[in-house]
């Protein structure tokens, strides 16, 4: 694995770095402190931030990206290749900034960032050659500000925007205003963002090319009584769906008429926040559907082709978690289909660039259904760009310029199979809540490439004439692939997961010869991925890899309530070694051996008095209602332990142990014979926070051994939870934010009377909304938060007196 070190993980995040100038601060590009020019500490005007020297477009080895240097790209007249532009601008931040980044400096093309008060020390920023602040953190204010980015765009001389994902990477009026002031959008043109961006109009484009859609309510009637009679008429379950927007934003679920209104009114407040339209349609639910996509790309010049298809079935809150391509168990009539469908669809709208035809697929029905189209490049376009060993930034910017497609639809391989999955700061075992906080520990698996390696010699194509077989590409599974590992992230150890913007971390991509492979190397690699500071989704994606049904590829949409017994089993006991492990990590750290040839370090087991040197280290579970463990730890001459464990269903002694720390995050001790290396990672608890019996107000070790992580949480002695508990005051009723967040809505007052159960108070936090509801009927005491207010987590926002 990786040191974990900010230099590290950044220097891996490009190709190659320039040198940069030496001084007091050692970052992985030049710090702020460099730049001149500030307004405000939080938000400075940007300069040029180094000197990079940009490097050419170079060939590389036959496992590297083919560019249009490389031979496995259409050859094209040298006449007829326009240049790409000399300057671009992200309109984005995170891991897709760092993404668009990379490929503009391997193609020599300068890249100038944009970012809000709370990213101004982020990777992106660091990365690019120019950087400029935009705003406060809210997104409205920042990374939604077309004027802030045009502006931005005339003073760095940014030929071209690039838009990412998410943000402004949907919005024809963003698009438009480009146009407008001579500045290319590197999308589609304005007028397929209009079509395909509104879902109501796009399955009417769609129905009249012949694309089968859901039925369903797709009008501009949005009178709640109207709605809900269309959805009685279409018949529960129902589906309220967003016009504008995707990412599971502004979509709710509804099996009741009953339902109906409460789930409206949130759907459309959510999509008023994150797309500025509250528009919704109403469709059937699929009770067992799959979620398949097509990528596509086409060009200024008519050529539009599908770089096949992706399944992304397995979500939560109604976002992807873990997508793969290509889909597994479609027939190639079905991928042919899905493929030319895709295609019609791109070309009904006069597409232009990277776009995602979204099939809704029936698993009961094998009929596929358009969904929607997504108009950028998506998140989870590497596992496309895995099994075609293709760049598609690269595709983009040479589109974007008025060149043509590099390659035609039977020159486009399909080989192996690839994986991404998502790490977000989130806690699964809490209805997938965000989380945030900062990356206190950071450690990855290493990767073995940066972009794509090409598959070209591989690629099989199809010598029938048929029509139509331009679209049955020849799966290449037996390929003699080198297994290839991608991680894609946009931060660094230290860096901080805000609460204003999505929860993702890293995507980790990995690419096999089959989908057997290339998941036991997913599995593999998650094991290596480690992360503290932030609750995370990396254990869990470990168990949904290695779950029967998923291996066996009985993939669909309601994949995780379908199986979550298994996907979520009770957390067992901590083993006898991780307990001995932590107590003797805490020893060693407590009281640190000495190399000095003193009388104290001949000593070792002896105190001051004389007394041999023993002690009962006390940890608790996550699962505040097990019982305490205890591991009574005992020196012995020559720096050896006896240890003995002790939880609430056995006890384990481990004789002359030999234990010392190997760094202060790893321990190396020999356990029965057994020669051990173990990473822990101490978290204090927060400042500020009275101490109490929650996890989070106490020590935690985190403790990775081999593929699995114990949390051990060392509990406050009694007097400190004495007072911690005059300060907290915890009464019944009282109800906490789960987490930080923004609140959004409070629906009671003092004094009034409420049932349990009853929606209280609206929260937002990185874009998805949570509903407090009354945790007992009874009457408000007291409010302690009001609309608009950030609150941390565990402050006490409603507290409801029980009636008796």
């Amino acid at each position: 694995m990786l040191p974990n070190t900010p230099r590290s993980i950044a220097a891996r995040a490009i190709p190659r770095f320039a040198t940069f100038a030496k001084g007091p601060r050692s970052t992985a590009a030049l710090s702020h402190s460099a730049r001149v020019g500030a307004s405000t500490p939080a938000c400075r005007t940007a300069v040029p931030l180094s000197v990079h020297p940009q490097p050419t477009p170079a060939r590389v080895s036959s496992r590297g990206f083919a560019t249009a240097a490389d031979g496995s790209f259409t050859t094209l007249q040298e006449s007829a290749h326009k240049p790409l532009f000399d300057k671009i601008l992200i309109a984005n931040r995170g891991e897709i900034a760092c993404r668009v980044i990379r490929t503009a400096r391997k193609l020599g093309v300068k890249t100038v960032a944009v970012y809000s008060e709370v990213d101004a020390n982020a990777l992106h920023v660091r990365l690019a050659d120019e950087a400029y602040c935009i705003g406060p953190a809210p997104s409205a204010e920042s990374y939604l500000r077309i004027d802030k980015i045009i502006d931005v765009c005339k003073r760095s001389g940014a030929q071209a925007v690039h838009p990412g994902y998410g943000f402004l990477s949907e919005n024809a009026q963003f698009a438009e205003r480009l146009a407008q002031e001579g500045i290319v959008f590197i999308g589609p043109p304005a007028s397929a963002i209009v079509s395909m961006g509104s879902k109501s109009e796009s399955k009417n484009i769609m129905s009249a090319a012949g694309v089968p859609v859901v039925p369903g309510y797709h009008g501009t009637n949005q009178d709640p009584d109207f709605l809900q009679q269309e959805a009685t008429r279409i018949g529960y379950p129902v589906l309220i769906k967003a016009v504008h927007g995707g990412g599971g934003k502004g979509m709710r679920i509804v099996h009741s008429a009953g339902e109906f209104h409460e789930a409206l009114e949130s759907a459309q407040r959510e999509a008023r926040k994150a797309f500025g339209n509250a528009d919704v349609l109403v469709e059937k639910y699929i009770e067992r559907p799959r979620h398949v996509e097509v990528q596509v790309f086409a060009d200024k010049l008519g050529g539009c082709v599908s770089l096949w298809e992706r399944d992304c079935s397995v979500q939560r809150r109604n976002q992807k978690i873990i997508e793969e391509a290509p889909a597994p168990g479609l027939s190639p009539e079905l991928r042919a289909d899905l493929s030319a469908k895709a295609v019609a669809a791109a070309k009904a709208v006069n597409y232009v660039g990277a776009g995602t035809v979204e099939f809704i697929f029936d698993n009961d029905t094998h009929k596929f259904y358009f969904m929607e189209m997504n108009t950028r490049l998506q998140v989870e376009h590497p596992v496309t760009e895995m099994i075609t060993g293709l760049d598609l930034v690269e595709w983009q910017l040479e589109v974007a310029a008025g060149n043509p497609l590099p390659l035609d639809q039977r020159s486009i391989p399909l080989v192996g199979h690839a994986f991404e999955a998502r790490i977000y700061a989130e806690n699964p075992r809490n209805n997938f809540l965000p989380d945030s906080g900062q990356l206190l520990y950071l450690s990855t698996p290493e990767p073995t490439h940066i972009f794509a390696p090409s598959v070209a010699e591989h690629h099989l194509a199809s010598e029938s004439a048929d029509v139509g077989a331009e679209f049955t590409p020849v799966v290449n599974t037996s390929a003699a692939l080198a297994p290839v590992v991608r991680l894609e992230q946009g931060f660094e150890q230290g860096a901080q997961i805000g609460v204003f913007y999505d929860p993702m971390i890293a995507k980790l991509v990995v690419h096999g010869r089959d989908r057997t492979e290339a998941l036991r190397m997913l599995r593999t690699a998650l094991e290596e991925y480690r992360v503290v500071g932030v609750a995370t989704n990396v254990e869990f994606l470990r168990t949904l890899a290695g779950n029967e049904a998923f291996v066996r590829a009985e993939v669909e949409t309601g994949f995780i309530p379908k199986h979550f017994e298994e996907l979520f089993p009770p957390l067992p006991e901590p083993s006898h070694e991780a307990l001995a492990q932590a107590a003797l990590y805490v020893v060693l750290r407590d009281h640190p051996t000495s190399t000095s040839p003193s009388p104290w370090s001949t000593l070792t087991s002896r105190r001051f008095g004389g007394d041999v040197y023993e002690r009962i280290v006390t940890f608790q579970s996550e699962d505040t209602a097990a019982p305490p463990m205890t591991v009574h730890v005992k020196s012995l001459p020559g720096g050896r332990f006896d240890v003995t464990t002790r939880t609430g269903s056995s006890e384990r002694t481990f004789s002359g142990v030999d234990a010392h720390l190997a760094s202060p995050s790893s321990i190396a001790a020999s356990l029965d014979g057994a020669l051990v290396r173990t990473t822990i990672v101490a978290q204090p608890p927060p400042p500020g926070v009275p101490a109490s019996s929650s996890p989070n107000t106490a020590e935690r070790l985190h403790v990775f051994h081999g593929a699995h992580k114990t949390t051990l949480v060392r509990p406050s002695p009694n007097w400190l939870l004495s007072l911690g508990g005059d300060v907290l005051g915890a009464a019944k009723g009282a109800l906490r934010a789960p987490m930080p967040s923004v609140v959004v809505e409070v629906r009671v007052k003092e004094g009034e009377r409420v049932e349990k159960g009853q929606p209280v108070v609206v929260l937002e936090s990185m874009k998805t909304e949570t509903v407090l509801r009354a945790p007992v009927a009874g009457v408000v005491r007291a409010v302690g938060c009001k609309k608009g207010e950030m609150v941390e987590e565990g402050r006490e926002l409603v507290d409801v007196e029980e009636s008796t």
